[in-house]
């Protein structure tokens, strides 16, 4: 998905560009003030929209958007509904809430708003909370609009921040594949942590009992095989041949860690590697190799390698 920029005062433009970036949809205003500003950051699926639109400016979407959509306001106000159900509500500065589900369409008015707008593909949250298995389990979904706790709501926000200004802002972080496939995964686990959900969290009875070395060693080998590629706890369940809380659980029982926590311990281990073969005269940099091992942003590998093996990372690279 490209980066997008606009820039208009016409609604005509601003109706056909709404239409083309998210969904079709017919707007309105009656203001003598009608500059609609978007830009747009991506990498892979996930996108940060900002918006800005310094009059009161309706729309109707007729067609469901897709992906799961969350807004986080800066200033002004904005009144959503959804259909065909009815749901309607009123957020001002300050707030995160789910703008639109997937799968319906919806409508509301933007009140002179400056506004983010957070757009991933709702598989995420199946991958991430992991019910997937030998069984067919019910799609994850949210069962709620707004944040369980106004903590919930200013972890969000700063997550929101900090994609859009720091790491979709920059190429060589949001081109890097295992960097979006680890940043996707994050935004959808803290999406889960912060709305009520319909997800299973703790491991059930038959997860348990699959919690054995076997599944372990199934699972440890395919995180060896694989590090260096985009990796989901659901990939590494299906490896192990059981579901996303069984090979929790068993991380838990017999490596006292998660399988993303040795995921995590096997990719520093590729950093170490490539930061001591590395040779810092032909341009080779400690971010760019933390980048290639999906690490980001750099004061946490920093703090993680530190950690590991007692020394910066810029003490390691080259001879």
């Amino acid at each position: 998905m490209a980066a997008l920029r606009f820039d208009s005062t016409d609604l005509g433009r601003t109706e056909e560009f709404l239409s083309m970036a998210y969904t079709k949809m017919r707007i309105g205003g009656h203001a003598e003030r009608t500059r609609a500003q978007v830009t747009r950051e991506a990498m892979g699926s996930l996108s940060v929209d900002e918006l800005a639109f310094d009059y009161d400016m309706s729309h109707d979407a007729t067609e469901p958007l897709g992906k799961l959509c969350l807004c986080s306001v800066h200033s002004g106000g904005i009144v959503r509904q959804y259909f065909p159900d009815g749901i309607e509500g009123t957020f001002g500065a300050g707030d995160v809430f789910l703008y639109a589900p997937h799968d319906r369409p919806y409508s509301g008015v933007i009140q002179g708003a400056r506004y983010n707008l957070v757009m991933f593909d709702p598989r995420l949250l199946d991958q991430v909370a992991a019910t997937a298995g030998g069984r067919r389990p019910e799609q994850v979904r949210l069962t709620g609009d707004r944040p369980v706790s106004p903590a919930a709501t200013r972890q969000l926000r700063s997550m929101i921040a900090y994609l859009y200004h720091h790491l979709l802002a920059d190429p060589a972080m949001r081109d890097a594949p295992l960097i979006v496939s680890t940043v996707s995964q994050h935004v959808a686990a803290s999406v889960l942590s912060a709305f009520p959900n319909n997800a299973l969290l703790e491991p059930a009875a038959a997860d348990r009992r699959d919690a054995h070395r076997a599944t372990v060693r199934r699972a440890v080998a395919y995180i060896d095989a694989h590090a260096g590629e985009p990796v989901t706890l659901a990939d590494i369940a299906a490896a192990a041949g059981t579901t996303g809380r069984a090979v929790q659980a068993a991380f838990r029982r017999h490596l006292d860690t998660t399988p993303m926590g040795y995921l995590r311990r096997v990719r520093l281990d590729g950093a170490h590697r490539d930061l001591r073969a590395a040779d810092p005269t032909t341009g080779a940099t400690v971010a760019a190799i933390a980048a290639r091992w999906g690490f980001s942003p750099m004061a946490r590998f920093t703090s993680y390698y530190q950690e590991q093996y007692g020394a910066l990372p810029s003490h390691t690279l080259g001879p």
